[in-house]
């Protein structure tokens, strides 16, 4: 079993039940640890859209990340998600942040995700629930990274995840 940590997102319909959905899709293939609160955070990139709801979730799996990826891609569609224009708006993102201590680098994925220290909507809910969590690359702590961070997103706590 691999431990996996999840970034999940939603700025458009019921941006609560999307996450809510999402999280017991995946917990059909996986065992969901823990999710962090929920946190409502302004759009990185796009800024002419809706304010997303954010959280971040610890997994165990014995999907590969490759079969991990597809996994979440098809929950993506089952949801709705349209891909339109990057960073554009979404009923439902899911983001592999880190599997195990693997680096990855493929054609179609990315581990550590290359843009985690630069997101507060990744960062924040991540320190929540796994605040020693060490990034394979930088060798540091989420809470270490969470403090050199520069000029995130705004970022607010929108509620403790209430289907766990």
């Amino acid at each position: 079993m691999a431990t996996s940590y999840l970034s999940l997102g939603s700025n458009l319909g019921d941006r609560e039940a999307n996450i809510a959905s999402a999280l017991k899709m995946l917990g059909q293939e996986t065992q969901i640890l823990k999710v962090s609160s929920l946190y409502e955070t302004e759009p990185v990139g796009y800024k002419d859209q809706p304010w997303f709801l954010n959280c971040v979730c610890a997994m165990e799996t014995e999907l590969s990340p490759q079969a991990l990826l597809k996994f979440a891609k098809a929950i993506e569609r089952n949801l709705g998600r349209e891909r339109t224009i990057r960073f554009g708006p979404r009923a439902i993102d899911i983001d592999i942040l880190f599997y195990d201590g693997l680096i990855l680098d493929s054609s179609d994925l990315v581990i550590p995700h290359p843009r985690l220290a630069e997101r507060a909507f990744v960062l924040v809910p991540l320190k929540e629930i796994a605040p020693n969590l060490v990034h394979p690359l930088s060798g540091c702590t989420i809470a270490e990274l969470l403090e050199r961070a520069e000029k995130l997103e705004e970022i607010r706590l929108y509620s403790e995840f209430s289907s766990q």
